[in-house]
């Protein structure tokens, strides 16, 4: 059994197996896992804010899906992963505050953001999101095996379940 491996906000980690790469406390924040199931290498994100457009300086580029995405894939084929085998599993993504009667809760919408954002740089990149759990308004925490590929997905008051 692999030592658990933690990813912390904004933080970005890739690993050869065997590893368990665990993110914790995810609200509108996206888990990103891209893993390459041959060679068995994998990489997690947490992923807070859609685009780096607005940010002065960048010492976190995980922080961000279009800087943490490219990023990933870059780390993952130095440890020598093959893109034809990538796959990416994500939870997150869930609208955790809104103003009820304002018209503008868009920009409250992280959640969505941070999802249509990251769905669209797997996109560009060529990487297959095979499944996902997100939206929604409750905190998730993620966890993934190398050993078993599998991404578990705790949600705050629902329980756990396997995508």
């Amino acid at each position: 059994m692999a030592q658990p491996i933690h990813v912390g906000m904004a933080d970005l980690v890739v690993s050869k197996h065997p590893a368990s790469l665990i993110t914790l406390g995810l609200g509108s924040c996206i888990g990103l896992v891209i893993f390459d199931q041959i060679s068995r290498t994998a990489g997690m994100v947490h992923i807070m804010l859609p685009d780096s457009r607005e940010a002065k300086n960048i010492p976190k580029p995980g922080k961000f899906a279009d800087t943490a995405v490219p990023l990933l894939l870059e780390e993952l084929y130095k440890l020598g992963a093959t893109k034809a085998q990538l796959r990416a599993k994500m939870a997150g993504g869930a609208q955790m505050f809104s103003m009820p009667g304002r018209a503008d809760n868009a920009i409250f919408a992280v959640g969505n953001r941070n999802i249509e954002a990251t769905t669209k740089m797997l996109g560009a990149a060529g990487i297959r999101l095979v499944s996902s759990d997100t939206g929604g308004s409750k905190g998730r925490s993620v966890e993934f095996s190398t050993e078993t590929l599998k991404f578990i997905v705790k949600t705050l008051g629902t329980g756990t379940k396997e995508i």
